[in-house]
């Protein structure tokens, strides 16, 4: 008994000595006042976040706490994630998720998916990450996606016949949360990475990177391959079987006042996000209007007592958390130390275009382990001048090479909306990274190698 209560809390005891052993080592030469405090606690937060040590949102709030009570970086740097629009749009898209469980819409909806879904398992897994890939298309914000689509494939899973627990439910759930993240890494505006990198790009550099570059580059192996990797990963690794009939039922029933209501928020909602190039409204406003929608006393599809009971408020911290600890890490220092270390570390060459595209694409998946995705191109960035100049690469080629970095995604924790979708969905971490860590080595064997030579296919590097 006290061998294995000692076997659970390994973990936790080798972040907080890694922690430690961080916050008493040499300080780099010119780094900022407080760089070791901010390691230490960056270390912390992401071991725990990464081994599960603790629920994601109490390891959030003891990262809030230890942040304030040892002054290691101002306030409004550590809750800089409250100010953020992620939050809100999160905060929306829960109240949206409650709406959808507590009217049946999302059941209704999973009716309508069951025929064109019908068959086997593998089919099953293909339809919901395709259509995680085709609503990317539609709607840029990968938070906003995993809020809609969780609870209709949560009920989706209840018509198939798997239970809560079962390996078809959490194969579904990681299917949504990964399918939302991964392939639409490849279509630019559908992620926050993937707009920091465009945003960068021009504010540092003056380039502009345009959807159809974007999609030609990395959307075939990217996006396409690496997809139907994840779909014969989660096939593997929670393998189930449909054990009900499929066939929707003769009879519909009307649909309520409640669910023509939640409708017609939602459709009005996402027709506000597919457009917002055009009116320029941030999709965490979109998100949180129809969340507010749904609470106005009028409509009431959730009510004082619903809000109370339906609406997780877990994953606010969680968003919050990591948006304030990329926040410490942009400012403290520790990112810029992190990223002229790797580079050192990897010692780019001029010409050598087969191992510059692997080193850097290491070096940008080694980043967002630490700064989180959307930290590897604000880190990147600023120095891709210099990385251009000293691998003799042109600088649009190096800045897109960093959706490399971003897209290989090795914990759940790096991605917010994944974590997201976990929490929402009833997944562990753990089950999640069954399959993140082989998708992982995956890349690096076959998708890497064949996106490199996709690259020189298309003129934009050389063979060796």
């Amino acid at each position: 008994m006290a061998l294995a209560s000692l076997k659970g809390r390994l973990p936790a005891l080798l972040v907080m000595a890694v922690a430690l052993l961080v916050l008493f080592l040499p300080v780099p030469e010119g780094a900022p006042a407080g760089f070791s405090a901010a390691a230490a606690l960056t270390v912390f937060a992401i071991g725990f976040w990464a081994t599960g040590a603790l629920p994601e949102y109490l390891t959030a709030v003891c990262f809030f706490l230890l942040a304030m009570i040892f002054k290691v970086a101002p306030a409004p740097v550590i809750f800089s994630g409250f100010a953020a629009g992620a939050l809100w749009l999160v905060f929306g898209g829960l109240i949206i998720a409650a709406a959808v469980q507590k009217t049946g819409l999302g059941r209704r909806i999973a009716e309508l998916l069951v025929g064109r879904l019908a068959g086997s398992y593998f089919r099953v897994i293909s339809g919901v990450v395709l259509v995680c890939l085709a609503l990317a298309f539609l709607m840029p914000s990968t938070m906003g996606r995993v809020l809609l689509l969780v609870p209709i494939f949560l009920a989706l899973a209840d018509r198939l016949g798997f239970a809560p627990g079962s390996k078809g439910r959490t194969g579904m759930m990681v299917a949504v949360a990964l399918g939302s993240f991964l392939g639409p890494a490849a279509i630019l505006p559908a992620n926050v990475p993937n707009n920091v990198l465009a945003g960068a790009a021009e504010a540092y550099h003056g380039i502009v990177i345009t959807y159809f570059d974007y999609l030609l580059l990395h959307f075939p192996v990217l996006g396409a391959l690496k997809s139907l990797f994840l779909v014969l990963l989660i096939c593997r690794i929670f393998p189930d079987e449909v054990r009900v009939d499929l066939e929707p039922p003769a009879q519909h029933t009307p649909m309520s006042g409640e669910e023509r209501s939640l409708a017609i928020i939602l459709g009005i909602a996402l027709a506000f996000f597919v457009t917002d190039t055009l009116h320029g409204i941030s999709p965490a406003w979109i998100s949180l209007a129809a969340g507010v929608a749904c609470l106005l006393p009028m409509i009431a599809i959730v009510t004082p007592q619903g809000f109370r009971t339906d609406v997780q408020m877990g994953p606010l911290f969680y968003v919050a958390g990591i948006l304030g600890l990329g926040a410490l890490v942009a400012s403290s220092g520790v990112g810029d130390s992190l990223s002229h270390l790797l580079l050192n570390a990897v010692h780019l060459e001029r010409g050598a275009d087969a191992y510059n595209f692997a080193a850097l694409s290491g070096v940008g998946m080694v980043l967002g382990m630490l700064a989180t995705m959307p930290g590897i191109p604000a880190i990147l960035s600023p120095i891709a001048g210099d990385i251009s100049a000293a691998t003799g690469m042109s600088l649009e080629t190096v800045l897109m090479l960093q959706v490399v970095g971003f897209s290989t995604l090795v914990l759940p924790y790096q991605v917010p909306p994944v974590l997201v979708a976990l929490q929402v969905g009833g997944v562990s971490v753990r089950d999640a990274a069954r399959v993140t860590l082989p998708l992982m080595l995956l890349t690096w064997v076959i998708l890497i190698p064949l996106d490199y030579l996709w690259w020189v296919a298309l003129g934009r590097l050389s063979l060796g």
